[in-house]
């Protein structure tokens, strides 16, 4: 009796390391596919006509700090990276806009515009941060706002327009001559303002 226990308890064991080098590399948990389901619909197609004709490309060193009454105040300094893009919107020209006069294609270019600023959030980085563990989202998010309002900013007043209607003499001019067999003339609309009599 004793021994037909012993020779039960080396089966069982036997038994047990057989099973368990048989499916120890099985994972009840394991992931065997990933299965996901889209539902895209349209919501809206836009005709893009917008011709980007100059690129500029910023860098921002931004100090933000949060002012509060008692607490310290939460800062942070920030490397930020982002871009503007001046263009034309091509479909806002009219049959009208474009007239011949001899050898001669004059083009009406609506005026250049600013078409995208943005920040690059891949190339832009926290440099460092002071009592910002209970609002460092709100931190960061206020900080990467007005970087980005900088850029717009920045972009109008070192001439991004004026670049754009440069750039558009370099660009579409020859196009134009190249496609039409014309000299080309580009013109803009002009916006008078007439002043109130005195």
């Amino acid at each position: 009796m004793r021994y037909i226990r012993v020779l039960l308890i080396i089966g069982i064991i036997v038994f047990s390391i057989f099973l368990w080098e048989k499916f120890k590399n099985i994972n009840p948990f394991a992931v065997k596919d990933i299965q996901t389901t889209h539902n895209m619909v349209l919501k809206e197609m836009s005709v893009l006509g917008k011709l980007e004709l100059a690129n500029f490309a910023f860098r921002d060193i931004v100090e933000q700090e949060l002012v509060r009454e008692y607490l310290p105040n939460p800062k942070a300094i920030l490397i930020v990276q982002g871009e503007a893009i001046g263009c034309i919107d091509l479909t806002k020209i009219k049959p009208d806009d474009i007239a011949t006069n001899g050898d001669t294609l004059i083009v009406h270019l609506p005026d250049p515009e600013l078409c995208s600023y943005k920040i690059d959030h891949h190339k832009s980085k926290i440099y460092d941060t002071e009592y910002a563990f209970m609002n460092e989202q709100s931190l960061m998010n206020e900080a990467y706002s007005r970087a980005e309002s900088k850029i717009k900013e920045s972009a109008l007043e070192m001439g991004i327009l004026d670049q754009t209607k440069k750039n558009a003499e370099l660009v579409l001019k020859p196009l134009l001559e190249n496609i039409s067999g014309k000299k080309v003339v580009l013109q803009y609309r002009m916006k008078a303002t007439l002043s109130r009599p005195k």
